[in-house]
């Protein structure tokens, strides 16, 4: 029975990346006729979605999502940001990709390893991993840099992909850490 509870928890894992990959991040703001408008930032729940999951069930299972939300969206359904399939390992974006594995381990780890969970220490573990992601992302775009498979610039695709979305994705590992903590008092999860 616990195989089969691991399974489910990756499997639920895998498809809250998916689905968080489709949110995408904005700000709702009240105008003066009552009526709500909308800024869009760029960043979508993705990263999120995975951090979550390794507060919430541990480092294997947070890896094993990761690893399985990569082999998804190279062999079988668009589900990465920019589509998918295995010609995405060459874009600029899929270093970052890579860079969920490591995150996602990491932020298990230091959250299994935490004797209480609270919103300080969640937020650290979820920026620390977050610095992970962009950190494999960057030495995936010098890589790509180095072996001639970009044309842009090095520092327009460090700009694009890390320094303008990292403020927002910052914000979003708060209120990931705030939900991961209310979810394991409701779910009662150790």
């Amino acid at each position: 029975m616990h195989k089969f509870s691991n399974a489910v928890k990756a499997i639920t894992g895998v498809m809250l990346i998916i689905i968080c990959a489709m949110i995408s991040s904005s700000i709702i703001i009240p105008q003066e006729n009552l009526s709500l408008s909308n800024i869009q930032l760029n960043s979508n729940w993705q990263i999120q979605g995975l951090l979550l999951t390794s507060l919430l069930c541990g480092p294997e299972i947070g890896t094993i999502s990761a690893i399985s939300y990569l082999i998804i969206g190279l062999f079988y359904l668009p589900v990465f940001h920019g589509g998918g399939s295995v010609g995405y390992i060459l874009t600029h974006e899929f270093g970052y990709l890579l860079g969920l594995i490591p995150a996602a381990w990491t932020c298990g780890f230091l959250a299994k390893n935490t004797l209480k969970a609270n919103l300080i220490n969640y937020s650290l573990y979820t920026a620390i991993s977050l610095c992970i992601v962009h950190i494999i992302g960057i030495i995936y775009l010098i890589l790509g840099k180095i072996v001639g498979n970009s044309f842009d610039s090095l520092s327009d695709l460090i700009w694009i992909n890390t320094l303008i979305p990292f403020p927002t994705q910052l914000l979003l590992c708060i209120s990931i850490s705030l939900l991961s903590i209310l979810l394991k008092g409701i779910l009662l999860v150790k």
